[in-house]
């Protein structure tokens, strides 16, 4: 089995978001891609309301998914189609945008943490103009996988080693999203496919991959391969994702990711006409 190893280590960037949302941005900022069909990576953590009370007022997507992720806190979230829901810690939040959605998330000014993250995933060119889809599971409705070593996985999305299945399906990257909890010395090993995009972020703790260190708040881009191996230097927490590569073309402009510039013009020219 070709070992998979880690290419790069990113710290994030420093960002300001929605009306005023601090997070640190580790995939996006850019715009160049590199990391498809992972398109932004965005990491918050704050035990100041003034960080995040003024949340993300309503704004559009058109053309990829979102994958809001809750460690701690609160976010109310709501569309122009009638859509209304609230997640809490622990609760995944799996958003097709589709053809087009206008939403906005509101964490809760009242608690006192905000911690987790936001991910866009590409959706291919067959799949950009379908209706509009949520997915929302509850931390308790998320499979929770526990070895004899004490490691602790808990399954977003796809399927582990041993077989635990992500009640989130039919997501058409086919990704993997595992929240793997390490006691510090015990080792966990997971096969993902030839082809794949694949990143480890590091929670808390401190961890290894193939004799490289990996402290937390970073996030590790890793090689295509067929079995990654992880070894916890410290008791850890570690976010697992991998998707599918498309391979199409990519052009986005805010909040539209499209296949061509007309697309994307042809996108604007729907928001401002109200057609969301």
């Amino acid at each position: 089995m070709k070992p998979i190893k880690i290419t790069r280590l990113l710290t994030g960037t420093l960002f300001r978001e929605g009306a005023g949302v601090k997070l640190h941005r580790y995939i996006g900022a850019d715009k160049n891609n590199d990391w498809e069909p992972i398109l932004l990576f965005d990491y918050f953590d704050s035990h100041e309301a003034i960080d995040f009370m003024a949340g993300f007022p309503a704004h559009p997507h058109r053309g990829f998914e979102t994958i809001t992720y809750l460690l701690q806190g609160s976010i109310t979230h709501e569309d122009n189609h009638g859509h209304k829901g609230t997640i809490g810690a622990g609760d995944v939040q799996w958003m097709t945008a589709g053809k087009g959605v206008i939403h906005s998330e509101m964490p809760d000014p009242a608690s006192n943490r905000l911690h987790g993250l936001q991910m866009w995933f590409n959706l291919p060119a067959a799949e950009k103009m379908r209706e509009p889809r949520y997915q929302e599971r509850q931390c308790k409705e998320l499979p929770v996988e526990r070895h004899e070593n004490g490691v602790c996985i808990k399954v977003i999305a796809g399927k582990t080693d041993k077989g635990t299945l992500s009640p989130v399906i039919e997501i058409a990257t086919q990704p993997l999203f595992l929240d793997i909890h390490m006691p510090e010395g015990t080792k966990v090993q997971q096969h993902i496919p030839v082809g794949y995009q694949s990143i480890l972020f590091v929670v808390s703790g401190r961890v290894s991959v193939g004799g490289e260190k990996i402290i937390a708040g970073l996030l590790a881009g890793l090689t295509s391969g067929e079995v990654l191996s992880i070894s916890a230097l410290e008791t850890s927490q570690c976010l697992l994702i991998a998707a599918a590569k498309l391979n199409e073309s990519i052009t986005r402009y805010g909040p539209f990711v499209m296949n061509t510039q007309e697309e994307v013009m042809q996108a604007l020219d729907d928001f401002r006409n109200g057609l969301f």
